[in-house]
């Protein structure tokens, strides 16, 4: 019996791979942007941890999105200078939503 090999498209995961983390991307602009959620604490901490590995692959909306969330919400000062730092790192990258925030906490 002869095998053949396995086509580079079977085996290919690349796509598989991003799909989910766009898709979490999405899901959380959406709860987060959503009037009738967005208000919510769990809501806002189920959102945060879908930014998390996003922001940390250097996703500039992702860095943004949590770093206001970690610089409005959390109550403790080691979340709040991780959310600076994240602002900084999307402001870098030129996001205008991270320079205003920025200029807001930086008066």
């Amino acid at each position: 019996m002869k095998f053949r090999s396995v086509s580079s498209s079977v085996t290919d995961t690349s796509q598989a791979v991003t799909t989910p983390k766009r898709f979490s991307l999405k899901v959380a602009l959406w709860l987060l942007d959503s009037p009738r959620l967005g208000h919510h604490t769990n809501v806002k901490h189920f959102a945060g941890r879908l930014l998390k590995q996003p922001a940390r692959e250097g996703v500039v909306v992702a860095q943004s999105r949590l770093g206001q969330l970690m610089c409005r919400e959390c109550g403790n000062a080691r979340d709040r200078r991780i959310g600076h730092d994240l602002l900084r790192l999307a402001a870098r990258a030129g996001d205008r939503r991270a320079l205003r925030e920025l200029g807001q906490v930086e008066d």
